[in-house]
Formats: structure tokens, C-alpha cells, sequence
């Protein structure tokens, strides 16, 4: 991207794009790592984990503790509000003060969620650690701070501070707003699955509540296989290159709906759990149930 600069930002702005989409595969090995899955060595993965945690400027340790407890409570209604994106059930919506409910929407807008919010999310939020975050946790941060910054000024003294900013940018709002989305559209469906801690089972909140996303084969392979995120949530320990295989391998597996990218389009109107019809709904929905009654 450097040396192609001289010739025309023309040419370094689709290779930027590019090193954005090669970004995403990255952070599926991280995420593979952070699962204890990609390699068979421990030691191997906590390595590689950090190496690509600095590409992706995500700190190891805490986010590998973080997505523990969202595969944890994925589904669940009771345990919300880590790892998960912010939903709020119909009754929760109406019973929320004016400025609760223009926070919410204004969370849910596809503009902030999909381009603000991710580049925010991996650029400060992952600066910091939560208050409930180990030691070991809290110090992964603070290294993952040092290396970024490392890489940042190495990168800057050889090229210039301008276009690395320009170049970084880029990237990583290519890559943060595609991660955003798939993270999104995995448990962001209508027929999705939400239950009450007495209600919730975890094969159900695996196979129910994660979608089946299949894409064309190049953007199956630069999302390195996530989209069989119902196999995934299922076993964690599956590395991402024997996804497909494994869904493949089971008659039960296999007949799960798959959602298509142009089916995945209309998860963006959807914004809050009806308890009552157990899906995802839109403000325009709940406008006219509240007309009817």
C-alpha cells in the first residue's frame, strides 16, 4: 500500500479495502485462538492469539475471557450486556424513559452501529478493560496498548505519519464495520432465540440462536467459515477450517435454514425481542401492534 502511494491513491485505496477484508480472516484465526482451537498447542494459540490480537488491536486475555462469557450466555435474557449487542425486549422498550428509548435507537441506528460504533469499539473501547476483568485480564490490555502503540510509531517513522493514518483508517473501518455486521446478522435474525434463565438451553441458544450464514465462496474463506456460527456456538473447540466439514457431516446439522446474504438484509429493521411472538421485531411492528389494542 506504502510503496504504491507515488504511483496513485486511486490504486492504495482498493488495496486498503482489501487489507481490510484480510483483516476480518485474521481476526477469525485471533477469535480460533481465543477459543484454544486453531492450533492444537495452548501454548501455540496464546502466541499467535497476541500476534494477531496487535494486527487486529484487540488485547488477547481479555477479550478471550469476554467472548467466554458471551458463548456462555448467548440467548439468554436474564445475562445480557456482555459480548452481545444491546437488545431490549418489547415490554423493556415501552417501560424506558424518553431518554433510554432515544439511546436505543439512536445504538440501533445502522449508521452508528455499523460504522461508528465498530471503529469506537476496536480503536478506544478496546483500550480499556472492564472493572470486573482479572489481573491477568486488565494486564493483557495495557500490553496490547504498548504494542499497538509500538507499531503504530514503527510504522509511522518509515512511512510518515499522514499516509499511515490514512492507510490505518481504512483498514480498520473496513475490517471493525465487516465484524460489526457478522457478529450482527449471527444472532440478530427474526426467528431468533431468547429465553429466561429456567427456560434456556444451550444446544437450543447454539442451533436456534446463531445463524447459519452462507455466503459466496470468497467471502465464506475471507470470513474465515464463521458463518457456520450455529456449529460454532455448538462446539467452540471446532477450528474454523473444519466448520463446514462438520456441518456437512450431520443429517440434523445440515438441515438447518441457512440465511443468504440478500435474507440477512432484513435483519436491519429488526430492533427489539417480542417475549410474546419469540422473535425480533421492528419499531414500525410494535407501532401497529400498539395501534391494534
Amino acid at each position: 500500500m506504502y510503496h504504491s502511494l507515488p504511483v496513485s491513491w486511486w490504486l492504495t485505496i482498493p488495496l486498503a479495502l482489501l487489507a481490510g477484508g484480510l483483516l476480518v480472516r485474521v481476526f477469525i484465526i485471533f477469535h480460533d485462538c481465543g477459543h484454544g482451537s486453531f492450533f492444537k498447542s495452548p501454548l501455540a494459540n496464546d502466541i499467535w492469539g497476541f500476534v494477531t490480537g496487535v494486527l487486529t488491536f484487540t488485547p488477547y486475555y481479555h477479550w478471550k475471557w469476554e467472548h467466554a462469557r458471551h458463548h456462555a450466555t448467548a440467548g439468554n435474557l436474564e445475562r445480557r450486556g456482555v459480548g452481545d449487542i444491546w437488545t431490549l425486549t418489547v415490554e423493556e422498550y415501552l417501560e424506558s424513559s424518553r431518554w433510554r428509548r432515544f439511546s436505543y435507537r439512536l445504538a440501533r441506528n445502522p449508521l452508528i452501529l455499523f460504522l461508528i460504533a465498530p471503529i469506537f469499539v476496536f480503536v478506544v473501547r478496546q483500550r480499556f478493560s472492564l472493572p470486573s476483568a482479572k489481573p491477568r485480564e486488565k494486564a493483557s490490555v495495557w500490553l496490547m496498548n504498548l504494542a499497538v502503540a509500538g507499531l503504530a510509531a514503527g510504522l509511522i517513522a518509515i512511512y510518515g505519519w499522514l499516509p499511515w493514518l490514512i492507510i490505518q483508517s481504512i483498514v480498520v473501518a473496513v475490517a471493525a464495520s465487516i465484524g460489526v455486521w457478522l457478529f450482527y446478522v449471527q444472532h440478530q435474525f427474526e426467528d431468533a432465540y431468547w429465553e429466561r434463565t429456567e427456560d434456556w438451553n444451550y444446544t437450543d441458544a447454539a442451533l436456534k440462536g446463531s445463524s447459519f450464514y452462507r455466503l459466496p465462496k470468497v467471502l465464506q474463506w475471507f470470513t474465515g467459515n464463521i458463518g457456520y456460527h450455529h456449529i460454532h456456538h455448538l462446539s467452540s473447540r471446532i477450528p474454523n477450517y473444519h466448520l463446514e466439514r462438520c456441518h456437512q457431516s450431520d443429517a440434523g446439522l445440515s438441515e438447518v435454514k441457512p440465511l443468504t446474504f440478500w435474507m440477512s438484509l432484513r435483519s436491519l429493521r429488526f430492533r427489539l425481542w417480542d417475549e410474546r411472538a419469540k422473535k425480533l421485531i421492528s419499531f414500525a411492528q410494535l407501532k401497529r401492534q400498539r395501534m391494534r389494542t
